[in-house]
């Protein structure tokens, strides 16, 4: 079983915490997917990550390219993993797949967003339900992470 954590953006933004909860899996050796509800906003997540400091960007492919297996990061809007990840990250309410295979599953959503909230709340129930260890962070009013639950 995967464990699953819920991490609700009330400070900032999906694209201000994506990249370092992105660096961090890099850090530990794991591919990572992340699953976006949208195209338009996998699209958008894919021009964010060359850019989001001037010191840095996170190498990484979309779903459209080729050789989605050798890349460490991949964006998709489909249910797949052809990077072969450890962790997948789910945002804008993205419908998980089966998380066998996976060490860990992160969904982040929008606090500020009573859909991607409820989403969550259904997403939470269906994973406890499962079996997967699930923890609840919520951001702090400095952007920490503080576990709730």
């Amino acid at each position: 079983m995967a464990d699953v954590l819920f991490y609700h953006l009330t400070e900032s933004t999906l694209e201000d915490a994506l990249p370092g909860l992105l660096e961090r899996s890099v850090d530990r050796g794991w591919r990572a997917v992340v699953q976006t509800g949208t195209e338009e906003r996998r699209d958008a997540l894919d021009m964010h990550l060359w850019t989001f400091r001037d010191d840095s960007f996170l190498a990484h492919a979309t779903d459209r390219e080729a050789h989605t297996a050798d890349q460490p990061i991949l964006l998709t809007t489909g249910d797949g993993n052809p990077n072969a990840a450890k962790i997948r990250f789910l945002v804008d309410g993205a419908a998980p797949p089966d998380l066998a295979g996976y060490e860990r599953a992160v969904f982040l959503f929008d606090g500020h967003d009573a859909a991607q909230v409820e989403a969550a709340r259904a997403h939470w129930k269906t994973m406890k339900d499962a079996g997967h260890a699930v923890t609840y962070w919520q951001q702090t009013p400095d952007r920490r992470w503080e576990r709730k639950a």
